[in-house]
């Protein structure tokens, strides 16, 4: 508590003391905080691990022959990895973030036994050589011995293990002991090298392989890796790319223009299922030749509420390209702060509903609407990736006469129609967002329709039918992160496998001033260890 303001000293040196007082205590009630937070999710961990071992005896003496019972089983061994992995996340994020001044009492997690690595594995001895003479007096050196630290690589076709070999070198005149540091480490006190993270990583979130699957397709390859083991890896792996991902969503957020969209994602609750949602912002300047790299921001709500994309934009002011949610419209009013976002709708949606029409019942009314929209569409694909202001000259040319025709033509027909019927929605959905719908046709920057964000989506919803659910908020918030990632990849032409395993080698080590090298956009991809050598 503190002090009342008639009882503070009057004496500098005294005032001082107290404020670093305060400040030594609330850094230790914030490292207490931690740790108690840590150590309740090791009780629910080791809970749900108990759940699962209970489950499977009885599955084992009473379970049916049916399949919901190992239904059951994969829903609970899918829950258990995402706790893990939240544990390892928060182990790391915790100790990335303490100060190196404040003591934060261990705990021990429990974690399954090391296994030896198997001997009949290829080898690759990496030699770091040490001093050629005593840094302490300059003295000639002799071969004391040296230590061998093991770490499993993953190459795609292949297992192997590279032996760090640190000579030990004793200096013939004072005796200390000399030897090169330790290579740093993706992950503290993991040995899965790099390759392995990436691989196990993009297997999770890109090829929507979830954890127990890879650990049963790894374990016939020779290579058994429990699914706590490859959880913590996960997790650990997430919580040391937080700052690049952080980067990465700063810059979409930058741009004047993005593309927004969200797609409902499962998520398991004491037993059952409940729908959180995944949103994602896409800034591509591409189609009007901008020069800005593209990128995507992926972030993971509870629910579908108009708060969420508020504070995922909430330093926003440009034009956004969306659908017609609700939840967006208070971030199109004139009192926002720090500015209006100019609505942008998508002309794909208002087509989908005419197109469904056509597809199933042959309406004519609506075959003619397609026909039109697809005329406005076929022009947008001539003036893909010039630049703004060419493409505002033919739009204003080519596509305002056919845009004020359809608006007519498709007055006309509503005037004609009963407001029940489900051709007169489908117009009324794109006469009452009119101007958001034409605003195209005066920004030459602006595209016709979202499909950028739906692309970027497509991942998601591939990925349901593989992995059933997230484990919890905090698994789909991990979800976000890593998609966010591999999706930047993609939209910058780069192998995001490749990128994770070069990025997770060299961050450690990596200045933080200098992070913008390392993001998908200026990443190279690393020479061959041949061309290298050569």
């Amino acid at each position: 508590m503190s002090a009342a303001p008639e009882t503070l000293p009057e004496d500098v040196e005294t005032l001082k003391a107290l404020v670093l007082a305060e400040r030594a205590g609330r850094q230790a009630a914030e490292a207490q905080a931690r740790e108690a937070r840590a150590e309740t999710q090791l009780r629910a961990l080791e809970i749900e691990k108990l759940k699962l071992l209970i489950a499977k005896l009885r599955h084992e003496r009473y379970g049916a022959s049916s399949e919901r019972g190992s239904r059951l089983l994969d829903q609970l061994e899918l829950q258990l990895a995402d706790l893990e992995e939240t544990a390892a996340a928060q182990e790391t994020s915790a100790e990335l973030a303490a100060p190196a001044a404040t003591p934060v009492r261990s705990f021990t997690r429990r974690k399954p036994a090391r296994r030896p690595l198997p001997a009949d594995l290829a080898r690759e001895r990496v030699v770091h050589p040490g001093p050629a003479a005593c840094p302490c007096c300059g003295g000639a050196l002799r071969r004391l011995g040296e230590d061998v630290m093991e770490s499993l690589e993953y190459v795609p076709g292949h297992w192997k293990v590279i032996e760090h070999v640190r000579e030990k070198f004793t200096c013939r005149s004072c005796e200390s002991i000399s030897q090169a540091p330790a290579p740093s480490h993706p992950i503290a006190r993991g040995r899965a090298g790099p390759g392995l993270l990436a691989h196990v990583l993009f297997s999770k979130y890109g090829a929507h392989l979830p954890l127990h699957r890879q650990s049963a397709i790894y374990a016939r390859e020779g290579i058994e890796l429990d699914v706590s083991t490859l959880a913590d890896w996960v997790g650990a792996a997430a919580a040391t790319l937080m700052p690049l991902i952080e980067v990465i969503g700063a810059h979409v957020v930058a741009a004047g223009r993005i593309h927004a969209d969200d797609t409902p994602v499962p998520v398991l609750a004491k037993g059952k299922t409940r729908t959180g949602r995944l949103w994602v912002y896409v800034r591509d300047d591409r189609p009007f030749g901008g020069s800005d790299p593209p990128a995507a921001a992926f972030f993971y709500s509870a629910d579908r509420g108009g708060e969420h994309p508020e504070r995922h934009l909430a330093g926003y002011a440009g034009a956004m390209q969306a659908d017609a949610y609700a939840g967006f419209n208070r971030l199109y009013e004139d009192r926002r702060k720090p500015g209006p976002i100019t609505e942008v709708a998508c002309w794909a949606h208002g087509r989908r509903k005419f197109y469904e029409l056509a597809r199933l019942k042959q309406a004519p009314i609506a075959v003619e609407a397609v026909r039109r929209i697809d005329a406005l569409f076929a022009i947008e694909r001539d003036i893909n990736g010039a630049s703004a202001e060419t493409r505002l000259a033919v739009r204003r040319e080519r596509a305002r006469p056919l845009i004020g025709e359809l608006e007519t033509w498709l007055s006309e027909q509503r005037a004609r129609l009963s407001a029940k019927t489900e051709l007169a929605r489908a117009i009324d959905y794109s006469l009452k967002r009119w101007p958001a719908l034409t605003r195209y046709l005066d920004d030459g920057r602006l595209c016709m329709s979202n499909n950028a964000a739906e692309r970027a989506l497509r991942g998601v919803a591939v990925g349901r039918h593989n992995w059933t659910f997230a484990g919890s908020d905090a698994g789909g918030e991990r979800a976000a992160a890593i998609y966010t990632m591999i999706e930047t990849c993609k939209l910058n032409a780069v192998d995001p496998r490749a990128w994770l395993a070069d990025v997770l080698a060299r961050l450690q080590d990596h200045p933080a001033k200098r992070l913008a090298e390392l993001l998908p956009w200026n990443w190279r991809k690393p020479p061959p260890a041949a061309a290298r050598a050569a």
